[in-house]
Protein backbone atom coordinates (compact mmCIF):
# COMPACT_ATOMS: atom_id res chain seq x y z
CA UNK A 1 0.00 0.00 0.00
CA UNK A 2 0.85 3.42 -0.49
CA UNK A 3 1.38 5.48 3.07
CA UNK A 4 3.41 9.00 1.94
CA UNK A 5 0.92 11.62 3.18
CA UNK A 6 0.21 15.02 1.93
CA UNK A 7 1.04 17.69 4.07
CA UNK A 8 -2.72 19.64 3.23
CA UNK A 9 -4.61 17.94 6.14
CA UNK A 10 -7.13 19.64 7.68
CA UNK A 11 -6.82 22.42 4.83
CA UNK A 12 -9.06 23.70 1.71
CA UNK A 13 -7.79 23.95 -1.28
CA UNK A 14 -9.44 27.08 -2.80
CA UNK A 15 -10.17 28.45 -6.18
CA UNK A 16 -11.69 31.50 -7.07
CA UNK A 17 -15.45 31.63 -9.11
CA UNK A 18 -15.48 33.32 -12.03
CA UNK A 19 -18.24 35.68 -13.72
CA UNK A 20 -18.42 33.00 -16.35
CA UNK A 21 -19.12 30.11 -14.27
CA UNK A 22 -22.03 32.04 -12.36
CA UNK A 23 -23.18 32.98 -15.73
CA UNK A 24 -26.62 32.04 -16.31
CA UNK A 25 -29.36 32.34 -19.12
CA UNK A 26 -31.61 34.74 -18.67
CA UNK A 27 -34.04 33.35 -21.50
CA UNK A 28 -33.83 30.29 -19.82
CA UNK A 29 -34.88 31.64 -16.64
CA UNK A 30 -37.54 33.23 -18.06
CA UNK A 31 -39.05 29.68 -19.49
CA UNK A 32 -38.27 28.11 -15.84
CA UNK A 33 -40.80 31.09 -14.21
CA UNK A 34 -43.34 30.32 -16.82
CA UNK A 35 -43.32 26.37 -15.71
CA UNK A 36 -43.66 27.32 -12.28
CA UNK A 37 -46.73 29.56 -12.97
CA UNK A 38 -48.20 26.56 -14.73
CA UNK A 39 -47.12 24.10 -12.37
CA UNK A 40 -48.94 26.67 -9.51
CA UNK A 41 -52.34 26.46 -11.72
CA UNK A 42 -51.71 22.75 -12.47
CA UNK A 43 -51.82 22.63 -8.18
CA UNK A 44 -54.76 24.07 -7.88
CA UNK A 45 -56.58 22.51 -10.76
CA UNK A 46 -55.21 19.29 -9.11
CA UNK A 47 -57.33 20.21 -5.55
CA UNK A 48 -60.36 21.18 -7.40
CA UNK A 49 -60.80 17.57 -9.76
CA UNK A 50 -58.56 15.39 -7.90
CA UNK A 51 -56.22 14.68 -10.86
CA UNK A 52 -53.05 13.81 -10.90
CA UNK A 53 -50.06 15.67 -12.50
CA UNK A 54 -46.59 14.34 -14.16
CA UNK A 55 -47.47 11.13 -16.21
CA UNK A 56 -51.27 12.24 -17.32
CA UNK A 57 -50.46 16.26 -18.15
CA UNK A 58 -48.03 14.71 -20.94
CA UNK A 59 -50.34 12.34 -21.97
CA UNK A 60 -53.05 14.97 -22.53
CA UNK A 61 -50.81 16.99 -24.41
CA UNK A 62 -49.99 14.02 -26.54
CA UNK A 63 -45.96 14.04 -25.75
CA UNK A 64 -44.46 11.01 -23.22
CA UNK A 65 -41.21 11.41 -21.35
CA UNK A 66 -38.23 9.47 -22.20
CA UNK A 67 -35.87 9.08 -19.02
CA UNK A 68 -32.37 7.20 -18.75
CA UNK A 69 -30.80 7.87 -15.48
CA UNK A 70 -26.67 7.11 -14.90
CA UNK A 71 -26.43 5.86 -10.96
CA UNK A 72 -22.82 6.23 -9.12
CA UNK A 73 -23.23 4.02 -6.30
CA UNK A 74 -19.91 4.46 -3.41
CA UNK A 75 -18.40 0.71 -2.41
CA UNK A 76 -18.32 0.56 1.01
CA UNK A 77 -14.60 -0.27 1.06
CA UNK A 78 -12.04 0.14 4.00
CA UNK A 79 -9.47 1.68 1.33
CA UNK A 80 -9.73 3.42 -1.85
CA UNK A 81 -10.33 2.43 -4.95
CA UNK A 82 -6.09 2.61 -5.73
CA UNK A 83 -4.07 3.53 -2.69
CA UNK A 84 -4.59 2.63 0.67
CA UNK A 85 -5.69 5.69 2.04
CA UNK A 86 -9.23 5.33 4.05
CA UNK A 87 -12.53 5.50 2.24
CA UNK A 88 -14.53 6.78 5.19
CA UNK A 89 -16.83 9.42 5.16
CA UNK A 90 -16.82 12.35 7.33
CA UNK A 91 -13.04 12.94 8.48
CA UNK A 92 -11.93 16.28 7.87
CA UNK A 93 -11.25 18.00 4.65
CA UNK A 94 -8.14 16.67 2.76
CA UNK A 95 -6.98 14.54 5.44
CA UNK A 96 -7.09 11.29 3.72
CA UNK A 97 -4.75 11.86 0.37
CA UNK A 98 -1.60 10.70 -0.48
CA UNK A 99 0.29 10.69 -3.29
CA UNK A 100 -1.52 8.29 -5.71
CA UNK A 101 -5.36 10.13 -5.08
CA UNK A 102 -3.63 13.34 -5.23
CA UNK A 103 -2.28 12.61 -8.41
CA UNK A 104 1.43 13.56 -7.11
CA UNK A 105 4.05 12.42 -10.35
CA UNK A 106 5.55 8.65 -10.19
CA UNK A 107 2.95 7.35 -7.93
CA UNK A 108 1.45 4.03 -8.80
CA UNK A 109 -2.15 2.89 -8.31
CA UNK A 110 -2.93 -0.71 -7.09
CA UNK A 111 -6.71 -2.01 -7.87
CA UNK A 112 -8.56 -2.93 -4.53
CA UNK A 113 -9.62 -6.39 -4.79
CA UNK A 114 -12.53 -6.27 -1.94
CA UNK A 115 -14.14 -3.41 -4.54
CA UNK A 116 -14.08 -5.56 -7.39
CA UNK A 117 -15.72 -8.28 -5.59
CA UNK A 118 -18.48 -5.89 -4.63
CA UNK A 119 -18.63 -4.19 -7.86
CA UNK A 120 -18.97 -8.34 -9.29
CA UNK A 121 -21.54 -8.93 -6.78
CA UNK A 122 -23.40 -5.63 -7.86
CA UNK A 123 -23.29 -6.57 -11.59
CA UNK A 124 -24.72 -10.08 -10.95
CA UNK A 125 -27.56 -8.76 -8.64
CA UNK A 126 -28.80 -6.46 -11.60
CA UNK A 127 -29.07 -9.20 -14.16
CA UNK A 128 -25.97 -8.62 -15.83
CA UNK A 129 -23.64 -10.78 -17.90
CA UNK A 130 -20.31 -10.44 -16.33
CA UNK A 131 -17.43 -10.12 -18.57
CA UNK A 132 -14.71 -12.83 -17.94
CA UNK A 133 -11.90 -9.86 -19.15
CA UNK A 134 -12.21 -6.09 -18.75
CA UNK A 135 -9.98 -3.41 -18.20
CA UNK A 136 -9.42 0.06 -16.87
CA UNK A 137 -9.02 2.80 -18.73
CA UNK A 138 -7.97 6.68 -18.26
CA UNK A 139 -10.79 9.00 -19.06
CA UNK A 140 -9.14 12.99 -19.89
CA UNK A 141 -10.97 15.70 -18.53
CA UNK A 142 -10.06 19.07 -16.36
CA UNK A 143 -11.94 19.87 -13.48
CA UNK A 144 -10.77 21.75 -10.06
CA UNK A 145 -11.68 18.04 -7.82
CA UNK A 146 -9.96 15.56 -10.53
CA UNK A 147 -6.46 16.55 -9.31
CA UNK A 148 -4.82 14.05 -11.56
CA UNK A 149 -6.38 15.40 -14.65
CA UNK A 150 -8.00 11.83 -16.00
CA UNK A 151 -10.36 9.58 -14.16
CA UNK A 152 -9.43 6.23 -13.96
CA UNK A 153 -12.86 4.32 -15.50
CA UNK A 154 -13.53 1.31 -17.52
CA UNK A 155 -14.98 2.63 -21.70
CA UNK A 156 -14.63 -0.23 -23.93
CA UNK A 157 -15.08 -3.33 -21.71
CA UNK A 158 -16.62 -2.64 -18.52
CA UNK A 159 -16.93 -5.43 -15.92
CA UNK A 160 -20.99 -5.71 -16.61
CA UNK A 161 -23.44 -5.24 -19.16
CA UNK A 162 -26.27 -6.32 -20.59
CA UNK A 163 -28.75 -6.46 -17.04
CA UNK A 164 -32.67 -6.10 -16.55
CA UNK A 165 -34.45 -4.95 -13.24
CA UNK A 166 -38.26 -4.30 -12.81
CA UNK A 167 -39.53 -1.87 -11.32
CA UNK A 168 -42.98 -0.99 -9.87
CA UNK A 169 -44.51 2.80 -9.47
CA UNK A 170 -46.62 3.38 -6.78
CA UNK A 171 -50.30 2.82 -8.25
CA UNK A 172 -49.23 0.53 -10.82
CA UNK A 173 -50.79 -2.56 -12.25
CA UNK A 174 -47.63 -4.59 -13.36
CA UNK A 175 -43.73 -3.79 -12.65
CA UNK A 176 -41.71 -1.81 -15.57
CA UNK A 177 -38.68 -3.51 -17.07
CA UNK A 178 -35.76 -1.38 -16.90
CA UNK A 179 -32.59 -2.92 -19.35
CA UNK A 180 -29.40 -1.64 -17.83
CA UNK A 181 -26.91 -0.83 -20.57
CA UNK A 182 -23.56 -0.65 -18.23
CA UNK A 183 -22.21 -1.34 -14.73
CA UNK A 184 -18.62 -0.26 -15.03
CA UNK A 185 -15.94 0.55 -12.27
CA UNK A 186 -14.29 3.93 -11.54
CA UNK A 187 -12.61 6.04 -8.76
CA UNK A 188 -14.37 9.32 -7.59
CA UNK A 189 -13.33 12.27 -7.75
CA UNK A 190 -12.91 15.23 -4.99
CA UNK A 191 -15.62 17.30 -3.39
CA UNK A 192 -16.42 21.06 -4.14
CA UNK A 193 -18.01 23.31 -1.61
CA UNK A 194 -19.04 26.53 -3.30
CA UNK A 195 -19.08 29.26 -0.16
CA UNK A 196 -21.64 32.32 -1.03
CA UNK A 197 -24.66 33.93 0.52
CA UNK A 198 -27.04 31.23 -0.60
CA UNK A 199 -24.81 28.61 -0.42
CA UNK A 200 -24.85 27.45 -4.69
CA UNK A 201 -22.60 28.29 -7.39
CA UNK A 202 -24.44 31.02 -8.69
CA UNK A 203 -24.08 32.89 -5.92
CA UNK A 204 -20.45 32.06 -4.89
CA UNK A 205 -17.38 34.17 -4.43
CA UNK A 206 -14.28 31.03 -3.92
CA UNK A 207 -14.99 27.39 -4.12
CA UNK A 208 -13.27 24.49 -2.07
CA UNK A 209 -11.82 21.57 -2.52
CA UNK A 210 -11.94 18.43 -0.81
CA UNK A 211 -9.59 15.53 -1.42
CA UNK A 212 -10.95 13.09 0.60
CA UNK A 213 -13.00 11.78 -1.98
CA UNK A 214 -11.21 11.51 -4.75
CA UNK A 215 -10.13 7.66 -5.78
CA UNK A 216 -13.39 6.08 -3.62
CA UNK A 217 -14.28 2.82 -5.71
CA UNK A 218 -17.34 3.35 -7.23
CA UNK A 219 -20.23 1.25 -9.61
CA UNK A 220 -21.52 3.57 -12.52
CA UNK A 221 -24.86 1.85 -13.33
CA UNK A 222 -26.67 3.49 -16.59
CA UNK A 223 -29.88 2.49 -17.34
CA UNK A 224 -31.64 2.73 -21.18
CA UNK A 225 -34.23 5.05 -21.49
CA UNK A 226 -36.92 2.89 -20.43
CA UNK A 227 -38.71 4.95 -17.93
CA UNK A 228 -41.80 7.29 -18.67
CA UNK A 229 -41.87 9.97 -15.78
CA UNK A 230 -40.44 11.38 -12.69
CA UNK A 231 -42.31 8.57 -10.77
CA UNK A 232 -40.63 5.62 -12.48
CA UNK A 233 -37.14 7.41 -12.48
CA UNK A 234 -37.73 7.64 -8.55
CA UNK A 235 -38.60 4.26 -7.60
CA UNK A 236 -35.92 2.75 -10.12
CA UNK A 237 -33.35 4.38 -8.21
CA UNK A 238 -35.20 3.66 -5.03
CA UNK A 239 -34.87 -0.22 -6.23
CA UNK A 240 -31.01 0.28 -7.02
CA UNK A 241 -30.73 1.35 -3.43
CA UNK A 242 -32.37 -1.28 -1.85
CA UNK A 243 -30.06 -3.93 -3.97
CA UNK A 244 -26.83 -1.88 -2.75
CA UNK A 245 -28.43 -2.38 0.78
CA UNK A 246 -29.44 -5.95 0.64
CA UNK A 247 -26.04 -6.97 -0.96
CA UNK A 248 -24.13 -4.95 1.70
CA UNK A 249 -21.98 -3.42 -1.15
CA UNK A 250 -22.60 -0.13 0.03
CA UNK A 251 -24.97 2.33 1.98
CA UNK A 252 -26.89 4.05 -0.44
CA UNK A 253 -27.00 7.26 1.21
CA UNK A 254 -28.04 10.26 -0.57
CA UNK A 255 -27.40 12.87 1.53
CA UNK A 256 -23.60 11.91 2.03
CA UNK A 257 -23.49 11.66 -2.21
CA UNK A 258 -22.61 7.59 -1.52
CA UNK A 259 -25.31 7.14 -4.06
CA UNK A 260 -25.51 9.74 -6.77
CA UNK A 261 -28.34 10.10 -9.77
CA UNK A 262 -27.70 11.96 -13.07
CA UNK A 263 -31.19 11.68 -15.25
CA UNK A 264 -31.29 12.26 -18.69
CA UNK A 265 -34.94 13.50 -20.05
CA UNK A 266 -36.09 13.91 -23.05
CA UNK A 267 -39.86 14.35 -24.54
CA UNK A 268 -41.35 12.94 -27.65
CA UNK A 269 -45.14 12.87 -29.87
CA UNK A 270 -46.51 9.84 -28.24
CA UNK A 271 -46.30 7.17 -30.68
CA UNK A 272 -42.99 7.96 -32.65
CA UNK A 273 -39.66 6.21 -32.30
CA UNK A 274 -37.35 8.85 -33.01
CA UNK A 275 -35.73 10.45 -29.65
CA UNK A 276 -36.07 14.12 -28.76
CA UNK A 277 -32.93 16.22 -27.36
CA UNK A 278 -31.87 15.04 -24.17
CA UNK A 279 -31.29 17.74 -20.97
CA UNK A 280 -29.21 16.35 -18.10
CA UNK A 281 -30.29 17.03 -14.81
CA UNK A 282 -27.92 16.92 -11.76
CA UNK A 283 -28.17 18.26 -8.15
CA UNK A 284 -30.68 15.75 -6.49
CA UNK A 285 -30.00 15.05 -3.10
CA UNK A 286 -33.60 12.75 -2.91
CA UNK A 287 -35.69 10.75 -4.88
CA UNK A 288 -38.43 13.12 -3.78
CA UNK A 289 -36.10 15.78 -5.39
CA UNK A 290 -35.82 13.46 -8.63
CA UNK A 291 -39.04 13.00 -9.01
CA UNK A 292 -39.73 16.50 -9.13
CA UNK A 293 -36.77 18.06 -11.32
CA UNK A 294 -37.76 15.06 -14.20
CA UNK A 295 -41.35 16.24 -13.77
CA UNK A 296 -40.86 19.89 -13.87
CA UNK A 297 -37.94 19.16 -16.98
CA UNK A 298 -41.23 17.27 -19.20
CA UNK A 299 -43.37 20.34 -18.68
CA UNK A 300 -40.82 23.16 -19.28
CA UNK A 301 -39.94 20.64 -22.86
CA UNK A 302 -43.29 20.32 -23.93
CA UNK A 303 -44.46 23.88 -23.03
CA UNK A 304 -41.47 25.35 -25.32
CA UNK A 305 -42.60 22.99 -27.81
CA UNK A 306 -46.16 23.62 -27.80
CA UNK A 307 -44.94 27.80 -27.87
CA UNK A 308 -43.13 27.26 -30.89
CA UNK A 309 -39.93 27.49 -28.85
CA UNK A 310 -38.36 24.10 -29.40
CA UNK A 311 -35.14 25.42 -30.38
CA UNK A 312 -34.48 26.49 -27.34
CA UNK A 313 -34.23 22.55 -25.72
CA UNK A 314 -30.54 21.88 -26.56
CA UNK A 315 -28.24 19.31 -25.11
CA UNK A 316 -27.20 20.45 -21.91
CA UNK A 317 -26.60 19.95 -18.60
CA UNK A 318 -28.73 21.36 -15.60
CA UNK A 319 -29.33 21.74 -11.87
CA UNK A 320 -31.75 20.72 -9.80
CA UNK A 321 -33.31 23.93 -7.55
CA UNK A 322 -34.77 22.88 -4.75
CA UNK A 323 -35.67 26.44 -3.29
CA UNK A 324 -37.79 27.31 -6.22
CA UNK A 325 -38.47 23.91 -7.51
CA UNK A 326 -36.78 24.61 -11.01
CA UNK A 327 -34.13 23.10 -13.28
CA UNK A 328 -31.73 26.09 -13.91
CA UNK A 329 -28.99 25.74 -16.53
CA UNK A 330 -25.22 24.84 -15.61
CA UNK A 331 -23.14 24.33 -18.89
CA UNK A 332 -24.19 23.85 -22.41
CA UNK A 333 -22.99 20.46 -24.37
CA UNK A 334 -21.55 21.13 -27.88
CA UNK A 335 -21.25 17.51 -28.71
CA UNK A 336 -19.95 14.57 -27.65
CA UNK A 337 -16.84 15.13 -25.23
CA UNK A 338 -14.02 14.32 -26.35
CA UNK A 339 -12.29 12.42 -23.60
CA UNK A 340 -9.50 10.60 -25.26
CA UNK A 341 -9.65 7.34 -23.29
CA UNK A 342 -6.95 4.94 -23.61
CA UNK A 343 -6.07 1.52 -21.96
CA UNK A 344 -4.74 2.20 -18.24
CA UNK A 345 -1.68 1.89 -18.54
CA UNK A 346 -0.54 1.05 -14.52
CA UNK A 347 -2.73 -1.36 -14.33
CA UNK A 348 -3.52 -5.11 -15.16
CA UNK A 349 -6.49 -5.99 -17.28
CA UNK A 350 -8.98 -7.30 -14.86
CA UNK A 351 -9.24 -11.11 -15.24
CA UNK A 352 -12.20 -13.38 -13.49
CA UNK A 353 -12.53 -16.68 -13.15
CA UNK A 354 -15.54 -19.05 -13.26
CA UNK A 355 -14.78 -20.15 -9.78
CA UNK A 356 -14.49 -16.49 -8.95
CA UNK A 357 -17.72 -15.74 -10.77
CA UNK A 358 -19.42 -19.39 -8.95
CA UNK A 359 -18.25 -18.07 -5.52
CA UNK A 360 -19.80 -14.57 -5.91
CA UNK A 361 -23.33 -16.15 -7.26
CA UNK A 362 -23.55 -18.71 -4.44
CA UNK A 363 -23.14 -15.76 -1.36
CA UNK A 364 -25.67 -13.99 -3.45
CA UNK A 365 -28.15 -13.04 -0.67
CA UNK A 366 -31.75 -12.78 -1.81
CA UNK A 367 -32.70 -10.23 -3.54
CA UNK A 368 -35.30 -7.42 -3.04
CA UNK A 369 -37.48 -8.72 -5.85
CA UNK A 370 -37.37 -12.41 -4.99
CA UNK A 371 -38.22 -11.60 -1.36
CA UNK A 372 -41.28 -9.57 -2.50
CA UNK A 373 -42.96 -12.64 -4.61
CA UNK A 374 -41.78 -15.18 -1.60
CA UNK A 375 -43.79 -12.72 0.27
CA UNK A 376 -46.71 -12.61 -1.60
CA UNK A 377 -46.45 -16.62 -2.25
CA UNK A 378 -47.28 -16.40 1.78
CA UNK A 379 -50.61 -14.73 1.11
CA UNK A 380 -49.55 -11.14 2.09
CA UNK A 381 -51.22 -8.28 0.38
CA UNK A 382 -49.45 -6.54 -2.24
CA UNK A 383 -48.39 -3.67 -0.23
CA UNK A 384 -47.35 -5.41 2.68
CA UNK A 385 -45.28 -7.30 0.72
CA UNK A 386 -44.02 -4.56 -0.63
CA UNK A 387 -43.70 -2.14 2.73
CA UNK A 388 -41.49 -5.61 4.41
CA UNK A 389 -39.01 -6.29 1.77
CA UNK A 390 -38.68 -2.36 1.25
CA UNK A 391 -35.53 -2.36 4.38
CA UNK A 392 -33.40 -5.38 4.52
CA UNK A 393 -33.61 -4.71 8.44
CA UNK A 394 -37.31 -4.90 8.24
CA UNK A 395 -37.43 -7.60 5.91
CA UNK A 396 -34.83 -9.65 8.29
CA UNK A 397 -36.98 -9.22 11.26
CA UNK A 398 -39.97 -10.32 9.81
CA UNK A 399 -38.12 -13.68 8.83
CA UNK A 400 -36.73 -14.42 11.82
CA UNK A 401 -40.30 -13.72 12.92
CA UNK A 402 -41.56 -16.63 10.45
CA UNK A 403 -38.96 -18.82 11.57
CA UNK A 404 -39.90 -18.69 15.27
CA UNK A 405 -43.35 -19.90 14.20
CA UNK A 406 -45.25 -16.50 13.98
CA UNK A 407 -48.50 -15.80 11.50
CA UNK A 408 -46.89 -14.52 8.47
CA UNK A 409 -49.94 -12.34 8.18
CA UNK A 410 -50.08 -11.34 12.07
CA UNK A 411 -46.75 -10.36 12.50
CA UNK A 412 -46.46 -8.34 9.29
CA UNK A 413 -49.65 -6.39 10.83
CA UNK A 414 -47.72 -5.70 14.12
CA UNK A 415 -44.71 -4.89 12.83
CA UNK A 416 -46.26 -2.60 10.09
CA UNK A 417 -48.03 -0.93 12.19
CA UNK A 418 -47.10 -0.52 15.91
CA UNK A 419 -43.87 -1.56 15.66
CA UNK A 420 -43.45 0.71 12.87
CA UNK A 421 -45.15 3.98 14.56
CA UNK A 422 -42.76 3.40 17.59
CA UNK A 423 -39.89 3.37 15.10
CA UNK A 424 -40.83 6.63 13.41
CA UNK A 425 -41.59 8.66 16.50
CA UNK A 426 -37.96 7.35 18.10
CA UNK A 427 -36.12 7.91 14.80
CA UNK A 428 -34.70 4.80 15.59
CA UNK A 429 -33.81 1.36 13.04
CA UNK A 430 -35.21 -2.01 14.10
CA UNK A 431 -32.42 -3.46 14.70
CA UNK A 432 -32.11 -0.90 17.50
CA UNK A 433 -35.37 -1.77 19.21
CA UNK A 434 -34.60 -4.15 22.27
CA UNK A 435 -37.52 -6.39 20.83
CA UNK A 436 -36.39 -9.81 19.38
CA UNK A 437 -37.93 -11.65 16.48
CA UNK A 438 -38.88 -14.39 19.25
CA UNK A 439 -40.45 -12.26 21.61
CA UNK A 440 -42.47 -11.16 19.15
CA UNK A 441 -43.33 -14.37 17.67
CA UNK A 442 -44.19 -15.46 21.32
CA UNK A 443 -46.46 -12.34 21.76
CA UNK A 444 -48.62 -12.82 18.44
CA UNK A 445 -48.53 -16.73 19.95
CA UNK A 446 -50.48 -15.87 23.05
CA UNK A 447 -52.80 -13.48 21.50
CA UNK A 448 -53.63 -16.54 19.50
CA UNK A 449 -53.79 -18.57 22.30
CA UNK A 450 -56.11 -16.21 24.23
CA UNK A 451 -53.90 -16.04 27.04
CA UNK A 452 -53.54 -12.45 26.14
CA UNK A 453 -56.17 -9.77 24.38
CA UNK A 454 -55.30 -7.38 21.39
CA UNK A 455 -55.26 -4.50 23.93
CA UNK A 456 -52.84 -5.98 26.32
CA UNK A 457 -50.66 -6.83 23.63
CA UNK A 458 -50.65 -3.31 22.68
CA UNK A 459 -49.67 -2.55 26.33
CA UNK A 460 -46.54 -4.74 26.64
CA UNK A 461 -45.41 -3.90 23.32
CA UNK A 462 -43.86 -0.71 23.72
CA UNK A 463 -41.86 -1.99 27.13
CA UNK A 464 -41.02 -4.93 24.55
CA UNK A 465 -39.39 -2.15 22.17
CA UNK A 466 -37.40 -0.40 24.83
CA UNK A 467 -36.81 -2.62 27.74
CA UNK A 468 -36.92 -5.96 26.02
CA UNK A 469 -37.87 -9.07 27.92
CA UNK A 470 -39.98 -12.21 27.49
CA UNK A 471 -43.78 -11.15 26.95
CA UNK A 472 -45.08 -14.25 28.84
CA UNK A 473 -42.87 -13.34 32.18
CA UNK A 474 -44.00 -9.88 31.78
CA UNK A 475 -47.65 -10.49 31.52
CA UNK A 476 -47.62 -13.09 34.40
CA UNK A 477 -45.53 -10.18 36.36
CA UNK A 478 -48.02 -7.68 35.77
CA UNK A 479 -51.04 -9.52 36.28
CA UNK A 480 -52.08 -9.34 32.52
CA UNK A 481 -53.44 -12.41 31.71
CA UNK A 482 -56.34 -13.02 29.28
CA UNK A 483 -59.60 -13.57 31.75
CA UNK A 484 -61.06 -16.47 29.62
CA UNK A 485 -63.56 -17.97 32.78
CA UNK A 486 -67.05 -17.96 31.68
CA UNK A 487 -68.44 -17.99 35.13
CA UNK A 488 -66.08 -14.53 35.96
CA UNK A 489 -66.95 -13.08 32.89
CA UNK A 490 -70.99 -13.81 33.71
CA UNK A 491 -70.55 -12.36 36.69
CA UNK A 492 -69.22 -9.06 35.32
CA UNK A 493 -71.40 -9.00 33.15
CA UNK A 494 -74.61 -9.18 35.20
CA UNK A 495 -73.29 -6.39 37.27
CA UNK A 496 -72.37 -4.29 34.12
CA UNK A 497 -76.19 -4.77 32.76
CA UNK A 498 -77.86 -4.23 36.83
CA UNK A 499 -75.54 -0.95 36.87
CA UNK A 500 -77.11 0.03 33.22
CA UNK A 501 -80.69 -0.21 32.98
CA UNK A 502 -81.51 2.90 31.19
CA UNK A 503 -79.51 1.86 28.22
CA UNK A 504 -80.43 -1.89 28.93
CA UNK A 505 -83.67 -0.62 27.54
CA UNK A 506 -82.87 1.47 24.67
CA UNK A 507 -81.26 -1.55 23.44
CA UNK A 508 -83.80 -3.52 23.55
CA UNK A 509 -86.08 -1.04 22.24
CA UNK A 510 -84.01 -1.12 18.88
CA UNK A 511 -80.73 0.87 20.15
CA UNK A 512 -78.31 -2.17 18.62
CA UNK A 513 -74.88 -0.06 18.43
CA UNK A 514 -75.33 -0.27 22.50
CA UNK A 515 -73.88 -3.36 22.39
CA UNK A 516 -70.42 -1.27 22.11
CA UNK A 517 -71.03 0.54 25.31
CA UNK A 518 -71.90 -2.70 27.28
CA UNK A 519 -69.01 -4.24 25.66
CA UNK A 520 -66.69 -1.52 26.87
CA UNK A 521 -67.69 -1.21 30.25
CA UNK A 522 -66.82 -4.90 30.56
CA UNK A 523 -63.50 -4.40 29.69
CA UNK A 524 -63.19 -0.99 31.61
CA UNK A 525 -64.70 -3.53 34.87
CA UNK A 526 -61.64 -6.19 33.85
CA UNK A 527 -59.43 -3.64 33.83
CA UNK A 528 -59.15 -4.76 30.39
CA UNK A 529 -58.15 -8.29 30.87
CA UNK A 530 -61.45 -10.15 29.88
CA UNK A 531 -61.73 -12.28 26.32
CA UNK A 532 -63.45 -9.66 23.74
CA UNK A 533 -64.94 -12.41 22.28
CA UNK A 534 -66.47 -14.47 24.89
CA UNK A 535 -67.84 -10.84 26.01
CA UNK A 536 -69.87 -11.26 23.25
CA UNK A 537 -70.44 -14.28 23.23
CA UNK A 538 -72.28 -14.53 26.44
CA UNK A 539 -73.81 -10.81 26.66
CA UNK A 540 -75.38 -10.78 23.21
CA UNK A 541 -78.26 -13.15 24.80
CA UNK A 542 -78.20 -11.24 27.79
CA UNK A 543 -78.94 -7.93 26.40
CA UNK A 544 -81.98 -9.69 24.25
CA UNK A 545 -83.18 -11.23 27.76
CA UNK A 546 -82.63 -14.20 26.33
CA UNK A 547 -80.87 -15.77 29.30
Amino acid sequence: GHTGGVEAKAKWTTMRTTPTMRATCGRQRSVSAAIREVWKKEKRRTRRDGSKMGVATHARDGYEAVVGVETHVQLSTKTKAFCACPASYGAEPNAHICPVCAGLPGALPRANGDALRRAAALGMALGCQLNLHSRFDRKQYFYADLPKGYQISQHEVPIAQSGIIHVRAPGSSEPTPVRITRAHMEEDSGKSVHDGTAGNLASATQSKIDLNRAGVPLVEIVSEPDMRSGQEAAEYATELRRIVRYLGVGNGNMQEGSLRCDVNVSVRQKGTKELGTKVEIKNMNSFAAMQKAVDFEVERQVQLLESGKGDLICQETRLWDESVQATKIMRKKEGLADYRYFPEPDLPDIMLTEEFVEEIRNGMPELPHEKRMRYLELGLPLSDALTLADDRGIASFFDACLEEGAAPKVAGNWILNDIAKYLSEEKVNIEDAKLTPAALAEMVSMIEGQVISGKIAKEILPILLQEGGNPKVLVEERGLVQISDTGAIEAMIDEVLAANPKQLEQFRSGRDKLQGFFVGQVMKKSQGKANPALINKILLPKLRGEA
